[in-house]
C-alpha cells in the first residue's frame, strides 16, 4: 500500500488517490501490534506522501490537524514529519500556525533524545520565531534548556547572531523609493535566483540529513522511500519557469554523469572488451 501510494504521487500523479491510500494504510497501521517497530515506519511513510499530496492540492490548511488525527498529541508526531510541517506551513506564510505545536514538541523531555530534535529546534527558530520577530523566545529557546540540547556553543552564538541581525533590520526605517539612486533597476529583478538558491539550498540540506536518518536504520524499505521522495522534491518541484532552475540542475546533472561514470564506467568497459574477445 505504501508502494502504491508513492506511485500514485510520483508518477501518476493523482493526489486525490494519494490522501485516499494514505487513509486507508493508516487504519491499517492502527491494526497492526503498536509494539512492531515497522508500525511507526510505516505510519510515518503514509503521513509524509499525505502531506506533500495535500499541498498538492492547495489543501495545506487542513495539514496540521489531519497529522494531529494521527498521533493525537503533539508530543508524539515524529521529527520528519514536524520538520516537514514547519517548511510547508513557512512556505505558505502561516508560521503563526505552528508555533504552538512545535513549542509543545520541543518542549517535550522526551523528544530532546530523539535524532532530528536539533533540526526541528533550528527550523523553528528560523523559519518560525525569526519572521513573527519573536526576539524574545527566540533567545530563551537558544540559551534555555532546549537549545542546549539542539545546538553547540557555536551554534548558539551564530543562532543569537541572527536573531540580533534581524532584531536590526526590524528597526531599521523602510528604505524610501523616491531617493533611489537608481530608480530605472526593478528592485525584484534578482529575487527570482536566490529564490530558487534557497531553496536548492534547503533541499540539499533536508536530503543529506534525511539521508544520514535513513542510513542508521536497518528498515530498507523506508531508505528507498525516502530516497524516491527526496528525487521527486529535487526534480520534480522545482520551479520550472525560472531561467535558473536550468543552470542548477544541468550542473547537478553533469555532477551526477561524472559520478556515474567514475564509478561503473571501468566495469562497463571491461565487460564490453570481455565480450569483444
Amino acid at each position: 500500500m505504501l508502494d502504491s501510494a508513492a506511485e500514485q504521487l510520483m508518477v501518476r500523479r493523482d493526489f486525490p488517490a494519494v490522501v485516499d491510500a494514505c487513509d486507508r494504510g493508516l487504519e491499517s497501521v492502527a491494526g497492526m501490534d503498536q509494539e512492531d517497530g515497522r508500525c511507526g515506519e510505516f505510519k510515518a511513510g503514509f503521513c509524509i506522501l499525505g502531506i506533500q499530496a495535500l499541498a498538492e492540492l492547495n489543501q495545506w490548511e487542513c495539514v496540521l490537524s489531519w497529522v494531529l488525527q494521527q498521533y493525537e498529541v503533539q508530543e508524539k508526531i515524529p521529527a520528519t514529519i514536524m520538520q516537514m510541517c514547519i517548511l510547508l506551513y513557512s512556505k505558505v506564510g502561516e508560521q503563526a500556525v505552528m508555533q504552538e505545536a512545535a513549542r509543545v514538541w520541543l518542549h517535550c523531555p522526551s523528544n530532546s533524545k530523539v535524532t532530528g530534535f536539533g533540526t526541528v529546534a533550528e527550523l523553528y527558530l528560523l523559519h518560525v520565531l525569526v519572521p513573527l520577530t519573536h526576539t524574545e523566545e527566540a533567545r530563551e529557546l537558544i540559551v534555555g534548556e532546549v537549545g542546549g540540547h539542539a545546538f553547540t556553543a557555536d551554534q548558539r552564538q551564530t543562532a543569537l547572531e541572527v536573531v540580533e541581525e534581524r532584531e536590526r533590520q526590524n528597526q531599521e526605517p523602510p528604505p524610501d523609493p523616491s531617493r533611489d539612486p537608481n530608480p530605472e533597476t526593478p528592485a525584484h529583478t534578482a529575487s527570482p535566483r536566490g529564490a530558487v538558491t534557497h531553496r536548492m539550498k534547503a533541499m540539499l540540506r533536508f536530503l543529506y540529513r534525511s539521508v544520514s536518518l535513513s542510513s542508521s536504520g536497518s528498515f530498507s524499505l523506508r531508505r528507498l522511500f525516502l530516497a524516491a521522495l527526496l528525487i521527486y522534491m529535487l526534480f520534480f518541484r522545482t520551479d520550472p519557469a525560472l531561467p535558473s532552475s536550468f543552470v542548477w540542475i544541468s550542473k547537478l546533472l553533469q555532477l551526477l554523469r561524472q559520478m556515474w561514470n567514475a564509478m561503473f564506467a571501468p566495469h562497463h568497459q571491461a565487460l564490453a572488451h570481455s565480450k569483444g574477445l
